[in-house]
């Protein structure tokens, strides 16, 4: 990519289509809310485009922005497909795959996950960035739009700051991270309420589902320094079980003493959903491309099983070593 080639496509291109992966987390909407109101500020219509549902936590950042979820039915017709916070078309899963990997326009890709697959026409890929939004922000910089930057979008550029690196505790953050945050503050950012829109959401269901996971669905296997943690759908019925309620689980098991690498499953009317969270010298990405259809980065990726959840935990404990 040359600053050239992305600088003339904005230029150039009035309708835009803002597209991100399915299941949306922080990242992805902070970065679909970032590049929205930075079309606003370049007066371009657009609209932006979800697989499906964001978690409802996440919905409040969308207020006042252009977006619906993908119909199969509808025609979109855009001069230009943004592909944010993803790499690779199977990402925004099958129904809208291939609308992704066909579309007949330019297609931008801004992304800072590895090993980007070759669908756009211009691809902004910074594995080393902390979250996308990092990488909107170093491509507004290095197109001398960093000026461009207002309030609206600070406020989606730090989501996707804060979600994706653990509130800044991951080893992806980086000086320029830091700086880009003392940018934002001194926009007029106020950085507590985007924390306590994401963190003081809690409804007591959600309290109690996660802590009937800790206390008992918590498997220890000390051998290896990690553990699993699982939910099935009758259990997620029982506590009333919304889209967000489990994220960052995975989490809680790095805290443990001792242990470097947490795995927790989700079952769905789908199939089983897979997250991998890891620290130290533990990575866990290319398990999760090998073994379950998945991948990401080191210290964080995701993985899917067609299986039902015994099955899942039954091929995932025979793997373990591997770990």
């Amino acid at each position: 990519m040359t600053p050239n080639h992305l600088s003339e496509t904005l230029k150039s291109q009035h309708n835009w289509l803002i597209t991100t992966h399915k299941g949306p987390d922080g990242d992805a909407v902070g970065s679909v809310v970032a590049w929205a109101a930075y079309a606003q500020v370049c007066a371009k219509k657009y609209l932006i485009l979800f697989p499906d549902q964001p978690a409802a936590y996440l919905c409040p950042f969308l207020e006042g922005y252009n977006w619906e979820v993908f119909d199969a039915d509808k025609n979109y017709d855009f001069d230009v497909l943004f592909a944010l916070d993803y790499n690779a078309p199977s990402r925004v899963g099958q129904d809208m795959s291939s609308f992704v990997a066909n579309y007949p326009a330019v297609k931008v890709m801004m992304d800072h996950h590895p090993g980007p697959e070759d669908f756009c026409d211009i691809m902004v890929s910074n594995p080393r960035a902390c979250a996308t939004t990092e990488v909107i922000y170093q491509t507004l910089a290095q197109l001398e739009q960093i000026d461009q930057v207002n309030i609206a979008m600070a406020q989606g550029l730090y989501l996707g700051l804060m979600t994706d690196t653990g509130s800044f505790r991951f080893p992806s953050v980086s000086a320029a991270t830091h700086s880009m945050v003392a940018h934002l503050h001194e926009l007029g950012l106020k950085h507590h309420l985007i924390h306590e829109a994401v963190y003081d959401v809690n409804s007591v269901t959600r309290l109690q589902l996660r802590g009937y996971a800790i206390a008992e669905k918590l498997q220890l296997y000390p051998q290896y320094r990690l553990g699993i943690m699982s939910l099935n759908k009758e259990e997620l019925k029982r506590f009333s079980y919304q889209k967000g309620d489990t994220e960052g689980l995975v989490n809680v098991i790095l805290s443990i003493e001792g242990f470097d690498l947490g795995i927790f499953l989700l079952e769905t009317d789908e199939g089983v959903k897979l997250s991998f969270r890891s620290k130290g010298e533990r990575y866990v990405n290319l398990f999760a491309q090998t073994h379950f259809s998945g991948g990401g980065h080191q210290y964080a990726a995701g993985g899917f099983s067609e299986g039902n959840l015994a099955q899942t935990l039954g091929k995932l404990e025979s793997l373990l070593s591997q770990l």
